[in-house]
């Protein structure tokens, strides 16, 4: 049974068919990267997998069981279990929060822990990202991207989840942080069991992290398989020059 899943889904925009028939497996302890060029499909369908919108057609999966978005109950377990790390790491944090009730927050709105708990696992998650707890009572502005990006993550974590969804996550920083922020989900992964579908631009990163990737066009799934076959040696022809035009950042 399959941690998350995408049974045939599909979704529009209006007339516009954004996703076609698109089938997904995450299992517990997976890491999928899903590449293509802009307008694929790929953030749609962590959209999907979030359950921030319902599929047109088709169904998302969660433990086995279609997921109800009207199920608060479900949804609770839901959004404990699954957590996203957005692309931009200085919007995605609330600039008047300082940094120990941004990271608390999921602990409170799914009523997951409270007092010296929820303080503690604070403290846990932060030192886990590879940040001091000093950071705890300053706020956002006061770091720079890559420390920002480290805060939403131990915000995704502090719920003990079981899969992280990340939409472009080092899209929006310099060349060295890039590499310690894949450097810190990949050891995530290994530390926590932790399930990780990433959409990414960046083949690096997805070749870092990812042990299988999907290639999507036009919103339908065109080459899955093992991530060091898909990049190495592509099947189709949309995939080998998708692969050729993108550059990959040094390691």
């Amino acid at each position: 049974m399959s941690l998350l899943e995408l049974r045939e889904a599909g979704y529009s925009y209006g007339t516009r068919s954004v996703l076609d028939s698109v089938s997904l497996t995450v299992d517990g302890g997976d890491a999928v990267g899903l590449v293509g060029e802009s307008g694929a499909g790929k953030s749609t369908i962590l959209r999907l997998l979030l359950g921030l919108a319902p599929a047109r057609s088709g169904e998302v999966l969660f433990d086995g069981a279609p997921l109800r978005l009207r199920d608060r109950n479900l949804m609770r377990r839901f959004r404990a279990s699954v957590q996203p790390v957005f692309q931009d790491p200085y919007s995605s944090l609330d600039p008047r929060q300082r940094v120990d009730r941004i990271v608390g927050e999921p602990l409170q709105s799914l009523r997951l822990a409270a007092g010296d708990e929820a303080r503690e696992r604070v403290r846990e998650a932060v030192t886990s990202v590879g940040l001091d707890p000093d950071v705890l009572s300053r706020y956002p502005h006061e770091f720079s991207g890559g420390q920002r990006q480290r805060i939403a993550i131990a915000r995704a974590v502090v719920s003990r989840p079981r899969v992280l969804l990340a939409d472009e996550p080092v899209s929006a920083l310099d060349v060295t942080t890039r590499v310690q922020v894949i450097d810190l989900l990949a050891r995530l992964r290994r530390e926590h069991g932790l399930a990780l579908v990433m959409v990414s631009h960046d083949l690096s990163a997805v070749a870092a992290v990812c042990d299988r990737t999907v290639v999507l066009r036009d919103g339908r799934v065109v080459e899955e398989g093992p991530t060091r076959r898909v990049l190495s040696a592509p099947e189709t022809a949309y995939a080998r020059a998708l692969i050729s035009a993108v550059p990959r950042l040094p390691r």
